[in-house]
């Protein structure tokens, strides 16, 4: 039977061993004036005892020096037996004594960064290389034994350490087991995301979700939401400057506009409207891209989100404040436009870099008792890609017009249209279960809001499964045709394009989106 010993919860002594060394001096200096032994290792260690302060070697206090090239230092029962003895049972303490072992009270560790190294897809030696085993080993064994012993594993935390390290409070029991399950969720992490590597998206793939932030509720207000990271604290560099908190919409929405403008390498802005684009244009700069964006349907933008790949400037300020908008992204806004835009309070505006979306994401859907997974649809459009079908050729005016409508047409619902020219949308039909609705759709809308269509082209998500819809399109004037290919009756539908004057190119790669 084991004899339990009345503990008084005291830091007398800490390991530290970091890969980020940010702002862990400070956490240094405070153990050390509070006279707390510090035991650590390698480059950790060589910057503390720069630092001016007391430091013993992990090689010192284990008597064993590291082997393989640091692979081995801090797996030793010294380490190990002084995170992990119960200090109130007296059979953990007379063996810790007959076998020389000191208690560790602390230990501060963070990891090799193999999350942040995976998402690179660096060789797989060097990822290897990367995985942190006496790290997470130290993390898990001080997060075991919470009731003795406190565990940091990142720098956010040390500035609440500290706090309550100096005053007359002390470090509870109940910021311990806090922290203890922090570091537990971080290694789980860390895990999935290996594990997630080496299956190399296949198998079993493990979701671990980070620092859920909360939003203003989900799709309708009577529905809780929140937003987890997949990849860091970050979210992958979301930074909100002004407005209203997000909402499960918001979001949806400002990921999209994201997606498509990053699409584009001339400036471009997109408005979206229920995750859908109402309007996507280029242009020789912000104001000029916003003003086709806008024209292309100048009713649906209202309470919408305008995205751009450029800088947001004064002008382009001005112009937009003319209207109500949910939120605008941009990867970054003039002084001036931000004293325009924060004068509407509830405006949020966001600041997200703008690129295309990642080959190797993955995209997350939840049904019923599940989650579907795919890869992001984002394999990049390029013209050489691009089969001539028709007798007729495209122009070099077309052939722009072609690959922007492909781009566009993608993050369109399906079934989706798009009739566009070489720098806007002047139509979009999207979201119909038939094609040629979806046509009549996109061909009504551009006469609505006064856009010629003649010589225009028309980009489909997938392919056409009679010649209708080409021969609907070609009422409106429509010239050309990007799509897919693959129906049954394809030649139906080449022949009907060669028979009314239309220039048809096969993409060879379908653009679902439901």
């Amino acid at each position: 039977m084991i004899r339990r010993i009345e503990v008084e919860y005291n830091i007398k002594r800490a390991l530290i061993s970091v890969y980020d060394k940010t702002r862990f001096l400070k956490l240094v200096e405070a153990l050390e004036y509070k006279g707390v032994e510090i035991i650590s290792s390698g480059g950790t260690a060589r910057i503390i005892k720069d630092a001016g302060f007391n430091v013993v070697e992990v090689s010192d206090f284990t008597g064993s020096r590291e082997i393989f090239g640091g692979r081995v230092k801090t797996l030793h029962p010294r380490i190990h037996g002084g995170i992990l003895m119960r200090r109130d049972s007296s059979e953990d303490m007379r063996e810790a004594e007959m076998n020389g072992i000191l208690p560790i009270d602390l230990v501060v560790v963070n990891l090799y960064p193999f999350i942040e190294k995976a998402s690179e897809r660096v060789p797989e030696k060097e990822a290897v290389e990367l995985i942190d085993i006496g790290g997470v080993a130290l993390l898990r064994a001080a997060a075991k034994n919470f009731q003795y012993t406190a565990v940091l594993h990142s720098p956010a935390q040390y500035d609440e350490f500290i706090e309550f390290f100096s005053s007359e409070e002390g470090i509870s029991i109940d910021l311990r087991r806090k922290w203890a399950g922090e570091a537990f969720a971080h290694t789980a992490e860390y895990d999935a995301v290996i594990q997630n590597y080496f299956a190399g998206g296949e198998g079993d793939l493990f979701i671990i979700g980070h620092q859920p932030k909360k939003l203003r509720y989900g799709e309708n207000p009577h529905q809780r939401a929140v937003m987890y990271s997949l990849g860091g604290e970050d979210f992958r560099g979301w930074e909100q400057l002004h407005g209203k908190g997000l909402s499960y919409v918001n979001a949806l929405d400002f990921d999209a506009a994201v997606n498509i403008a990053g699409d584009f390498e001339e400036p471009a802005c997109v408005i979206i409207k229920h995750n859908t684009p109402c309007g996507l244009a280029v242009g020789g700069g912000a104001m000029e891209a916003y003003l086709r964006a806008f024209s292309c349907d100048i009713r649906s933008p209202f309470g919408g989100i305008a995205g751009f790949n450029l800088e947001v400037d004064g002008e382009t300020a001005v112009e937009m404040s003319k209207i109500f908008l949910e939120g605008i992204i941009a990867p970054g806004f003039s002084e001036e436009a931000l004293k325009t835009l924060t004068k509407k309070k509830n405006l949020r505006i966001m600041v997200k870099s703008m690129e295309a979306a990642d080959e190797r994401g993955m995209r997350f859907t939840s049904i019923d008792g599940g989650i579907l997974v795919q890869d992001s649809d984002s394999i990049p459009i390029h013209r050489e890609d691009f089969e001539v079908v028709t007798k007729i050729k495209p122009t070099d005016e077309q052939w722009e017009a072609l690959v922007f409508g492909a781009k566009a047409v993608k993050w369109a619902k399906s079934n989706a249209v798009v009739f566009n020219n070489r720098c806007q949308t002047l139509g979009i039909g999207c979201g119909q279960t038939s094609r040629v609705g979806a046509v009549e759709i996109a061909a009504a809308n551009a006469k609505l809001f006064g856009h010629s269509l003649k010589g225009a082209v028309m980009a489909s998500d997938a392919f056409f499964p009679f010649p209708d819809s080409v021969e609907e399109a070609a009422k409106a004037g429509i010239k050309g045709v990007v799509q897919p290919g693959g129906s049954i009756r394809d030649e139906e539908v080449i022949k009907a394009a060669n028979e009314l004057g239309i220039t048809m190119v096969f993409t060879g790669k379908r653009h679902f989106r439901h």
